[in-house]
């Protein structure tokens, strides 16, 4: 697959890239491993609520990026929001943010990122971030409201030929926080998991209650998962095996009929 946000041959005219191609160092980030065949960003600044789960998270993402062939940098450092720094990415990943975690500049590097062909990956408590920024409501698909206490609850698994959700049964038993939003994403993005809200007590949005999405932003693609609060979930290989599913999927290595029920159709990115 040829992504539109490929690092070297942006913006060159042919005969330029072509020269460029030979000589550019790669641009990679620092220590990255030279066999590694992509670049992700993992972002977990809090401005809000502090998950204990983030160390977890990182932990698994390094992980997962050693046996999945792609490296991983952690960072909580907003000024790594620059067009020049994310084009060594192919996807990013807002592990848990919360608040207002990037400046007007920043945000405007990662929206333009995502829209030239980046990939946006949103974990847990990635909705209950950047509210007063119209553009990141939609990019994530929906913002936290509420939730109750962690509970057991069953996934419903909607779509099961998305690489993050391939690996499971039609519905899934689990104990996590089960976010509320403040809005059903579904008529926007392609709904990959809902949760049984018969299955559990405070569930507040009617009975359609998506909780895993995807859906293709500009020409670049998100994807946003509201599991992920307690550290468990990082070890559990099921949830591992989606979350490498979502990066794959954000990252251009995988492609996924992420096109919303309506407006979209024809859109695999």
């Amino acid at each position: 697959m040829n992504r539109p946000w490929n690092r070297l041959a942006r913006g060159c005219a042919v005969l330029a890239c072509a020269v460029a191609t030979a000589l550019a160092v790669p641009t990679a980030p620092a220590g990255a491993a030279d066999a590694a065949s992509f670049d992700v960003l993992v972002f977990s600044r809090t401005a809000g609520f502090r998950h204990d789960s983030i160390p977890a998270g990182i932990d698994a993402l390094r992980s997962l990026g050693t046996d999945g062939d792609f490296t991983v940098t952690a960072t909580e450092d907003p000024t790594a929001f620059t067009a020049g720094n994310l084009a060594g990415y192919e996807a990013v990943v807002f592990l848990s943010t919360t608040g207002d975690v990037l400046d007007g500049g920043q945000q405007d590097a990662l929206q333009a990122y995502v829209d030239a062909g980046g990939g946006y990956v949103g974990v847990h408590a990635a909705a209950d971030t950047e509210y007063d920024w119209p553009y990141y409501g939609q990019l994530v698909g929906a913002w936290f409201k509420s939730h109750p206490a962690i509970q057991q609850a069953t996934v419903v698994n909607e779509d099961r030929s998305h690489p993050a959700t391939a690996h499971l049964d039609p519905t899934w038993t689990r104990t996590d926080e089960w976010y509320n939003y403040r809005t059903d994403p579904r008529a926007s993005v392609h709904v990959l998991q809902s949760l049984d809200e018969s299955s559990y007590s405070g569930g507040e949005m009617a009975g359609d209650h998506p909780i895993t999405w995807c859906h293709p932003q500009g020409l670049g693609r998100s994807f946003y998962t509201g599991l992920g609060h307690t550290a468990e979930s990082y070890a559990d290989p099921a949830f591992r095996a989606l979350l490498l599913g979502a990066v794959r999927y954000a990252a251009g290595q995988a492609t996924a009929d992420c096109a919303p029920p309506a407006g979209g159709a024809g859109l695999s990115r």
